[in-house]
């Protein structure tokens, strides 16, 4: 699959009824020419990367999905049971034992709250170093 490929800069980003309207600033140079000519309303599959002030790409991770896809994990379940004194080894005691090593009550919280995703990524860092010591 061809795709189109520019660099823009966000310029706003609203809200109505149907969803969220960004918009994005692109450079005449910048524009594709296949994109002018396409009628409004024509629906694209996008992909975006912020761009770092050094011209590389800027990494995300998305820690909700993280944390969801941990907590359902065994050997997580494990580690918080050993480690972190959960209640038992489960999903719902992996969740919630998370919850409260990063002071959140939804993982959704792990979006915006800085304190917490440092929290958690300290906390998955220390879970990734005791995977590496092959506890089983």
């Amino acid at each position: 699959m061809d795709a189109l490929q520019f660099e823009a800069v966000k310029v706003s980003l609203k809200q109505d009824r149907t969803g969220f309207i960004l918009t994005l600033n692109i450079h005449p140079d910048e524009i594709p020419e296949e994109l002018m000519r396409d009628f409004v309303g024509a629906r694209y599959g996008v992909a975006m990367v912020r761009i770092q002030d050094d011209e590389t790409a800027t990494p995300y991770e998305n820690r909700v999905k993280k944390a969801g896809i941990l907590c359902r994990t065994r050997e997580f379940q494990f580690w918080l049971f050993e480690e972190h004194g959960a209640d038992s080894k489960t999903e719902e005691a992996a969740t919630e034992t998370v919850y409260k090593i990063c002071g959140i009550s939804s993982r959704t919280e792990l979006n915006g709250n800085q304190e917490a995703k440092v929290i958690f990524d300290n906390m998955v860092e220390e879970y990734e170093q005791w995977k590496k010591s092959d506890p089983f």
